[in-house]
């Protein structure tokens, strides 16, 4: 099979080029890269990845295929992926379609043959650039153009979280939680559902009436793409929320949180995407979270919020909580799918506050 030859150009004009994999197709948005070592079939199904370009530091890329029971959404939201090398003849007893299958299937560009390591780099020295997977041979000043023209979206809660509220149950359930959907993941609500929750998952914008008429045990904010100025109507709902049921946060609901409660949200220039060492406050005990961070949380110690997580060695917090108010949250995965599963049994704090607060 021929395939066509394509460019990544990024918007300070350098230009990697390599083989089309997957769609046929341009794009223009952010670029990132992920440094998990594996995942990539959770990545490019993680609503929190809409709208980049995600660059796999990891070399190869597909050898495993693609399998139905592990995607983190029904429909990909991601805008494409760059790669070193692809397989396209994996090894899996479990794979049911390749991942070049899938990436077409979905209108998923992917550019594989790049010198990852390089472009890796450049993208650390920018920040999050904006970037275009086009034609080999369209000049570098038309790609520059588009690029340009494209504005960065601001809109992408509202697009991966879902219409109506939809029930996830489990048999002799213990809990009723209620997830705000930012862009959960699928592996989330396994998580709760193996833990004994019936889980309803409720649109962003849902008022805090419909919420709180659920009688939930516990309500979690989750994950989600963009950044937390982007949703307001989500801070508006954790508001009229705080204090009165035990509330998690997960990624971007953390952030959502911690906004909220009066902390500060920095860029991070590049970000922090895949596997990164955490370190636990109350025990000292350093994990591997799986991270997709663009804002750093500042000012913590100004707002009622207590750290309960780190970065190592740059001691970012990405872990808080507030006793009073029942809030605990954590800008990594809570559920680590596919792993590592380090940090899995924080999921267990939040339903231990679920069951104090029962018996309060």
């Amino acid at each position: 099979m021929k395939r066509p030859s394509k460019k990544l150009v990024l918007e300070n004009g350098m230009e990697f080029y390599g083989v089309g994999f997957g769609a046929d197709n341009r794009k223009v948005c952010e670029v990132v890269f992920n440094t998990s070592v594996v995942g990539y079939q959770e990545i490019i199904s993680d609503p929190s990845y809409a709208e980049q370009i995600v660059v796999m530091t990891y070399p190869l890329i597909g050898n495993y295929g693609i399998t139905d029971e592990d995607f983190e959404s029904r429909t990909p939201s991601i805008g494409g992926i760059v790669v070193r090398e692809c397989c396209d003849t994996p090894s899996n007893f479990r794979f049911t379609k390749t991942l070049e299958e899938e990436l077409d299937e979905h209108g998923i560009p992917c550019l594989s043959g790049v010198d990852t390591r390089m472009l890796t780099k450049v993208i650390r020295s920018l920040g999050r650039p904006m970037g275009a997977i086009v034609e080999a041979e369209m000049p570098k000043e038309k790609a520059l153009k588009l690029i340009a023209s494209t504005p960065r979206a601001t809109d992408l809660v509202s697009r991966v979280s879902c219409r109506k509220r939809w029930l996830s149950r489990t048999p002799n359930h213990t809990y009723h939680v209620v997830a705000v959907d930012c862009g959960i993941k699928a592996s989330v609500i396994k998580t709760l559902n193996g833990r004994g929750c019936n889980v309803t998952i409720v649109p962003y914008c849902s008022p805090a009436e419909v919420i709180l008429a659920f009688n939930p045990d516990g309500i979690l904010f989750s994950n989600g793409p963009g950044s937390a100025a982007d949703a307001p109507e989500v801070s508006k709902l954790f508001k009229a929320l705080k204090g009165k049921k035990p509330i998690c946060g997960i990624g971007l609901g953390c952030e959502i949180i911690a906004d909220a409660c009066g902390a500060k949200l920095e860029k991070e220039g590049c970000g922090i995407h895949g596997d990164h060492p955490v370190r636990d406050l109350s025990c000292g005990r350093i994990n591997i979270a799986v991270l997709n961070q663009s804002f750093n949380i500042a000012g913590i110690e100004e707002t009622k919020l207590s750290a309960t997580h780190v970065t190592v060695p740059e001691g970012n917090v990405v872990g808080f909580e507030n006793e009073k108010d029942k809030i605990f949250a954590v800008q990594f995965q809570l559920e680590s799918a596919p792993g590592p599963k380090d940090n899995v049994g924080l999921i267990d704090k939040f339903i231990k506050m679920m069951e104090d607060n029962r018996n309060a």
